[in-house]
């Protein structure tokens, strides 16, 4: 266990070998209710903005068109432009390395309808965290934020595995709930439903005009946080980024550390938080997953 987090490895066994299926991780996701073709360039931006911050050569895996892992050549970064320039939406999937999970990966989901949101991950290793330190982290962050038209979008600690594969859910069910600091990826089914509210709160939540509208903007926002260490930062076009403190914690309520910085913003901005009409996992119950989904509240 480090100070603030702990170190998770769960391995998944083959024909006698394993593979890594679930650590502990750092995301940085972004969500926007706009059309596909709309923010496409915006996320090629943010995507070199991303490669200069990891080095360029660390993405270097894709799957091809039958889905399976190619390395990442000049034909692979064309067929990857030629995909973001698809008129009804594209899926990008950039790794670096073809195992279940990896150190660095980029995730988009776009689609051309109005009413569905397109969503971006940056993944970290913890590793990443430790070595550049959390300020590093926070500035990456911001920028590529700034790149991006969202309406929502948070960044901190979160497991790290393969949404659908069968058997993650059975140690994920107790983590997640003990460790609340730590976000669950949902990217295959969040998008479509979740609009312009707020997916949760993290290390640091980002929020759209349309929530900071209705709390009277960042200075009413702040007025209204009173937990000593949470940052409110004005952003450009209404929008706002909100810092729970210099790290980011996991917590771990089995010690009773339950995050009150976490709980005290989840609370404030509990009108605008999403909850999913179904589990967005597979083997989580609906049951489960609201639980989750209101573990600050």
């Amino acid at each position: 266990m480090i100070e603030r987090y702990p170190r998770i490895r769960f391995y998944w066994e083959v024909e006698g070998e394993r593979h890594p299926c679930i650590r502990e991780s750092l995301s940085i996701c972004f969500y926007m209710r706009r059309p596909h073709l709309e923010v496409a360039p915006a996320v090629m931006r943010a995507l070199e903005t991303y490669r200069r911050a990891i080095a360029p050569q660390a993405l270097s895996w894709y799957p091809n068109r039958e889905g399976d892992w190619q390395e990442l050549n000049e034909d692979g970064w064309e067929l990857s432009r030629r995909k973001m320039s698809h008129p009804l939406g594209a899926h990008l999937w950039l790794r670096s390395a073809p195992q279940l999970i990896t150190n660095y990966e980029f995730r988009y989901h776009g689609l051309a309808l109005e009413a569905s949101s397109c969503a971006v991950a940056f993944w970290l290793p913890t590793e990443y965290l430790e070595d550049r330190g959390p300020e590093q982290v926070k500035k990456l962050a911001l920028e590529l934020g700034s790149e991006l038209p969202f309406n929502s979008g948070h960044a901190g600690l979160s497991f790290y595995f393969i949404e659908d594969m069968p058997g993650v859910s059975d140690p994920l069910r107790s983590l997640c709930l003990r460790y609340p600091g730590m976000d669950m990826p949902a990217m295959e089914r969040l998008p479509m439903r979740l609009g312009t509210r707020l997916k949760g709160v993290s290390w640091l939540t980002f929020l759209g005009s349309s929530v900071l509208d209705s709390l009277e903007g960042a200075a009413g926002l702040r007025a209204r946080l009173k937990f000593p260490g949470i940052q409110v930062e004005e952003l450009s076009s209404g929008r706002a980024a909100v810092a729970l403190g210099e790290w980011p914690e996991a917590g771990d309520v089995e010690h009773g550390h339950t995050l009150p910085a976490y709980r005290e913003l989840a609370r404030v901005l509990e009108p605008w938080l999403y909850q999913a009409p179904r589990s967005p996992w597979s083997g989580f119950t609906d049951e489960d997953a609201l639980k989750w989904e209101r573990r600050f509240l």
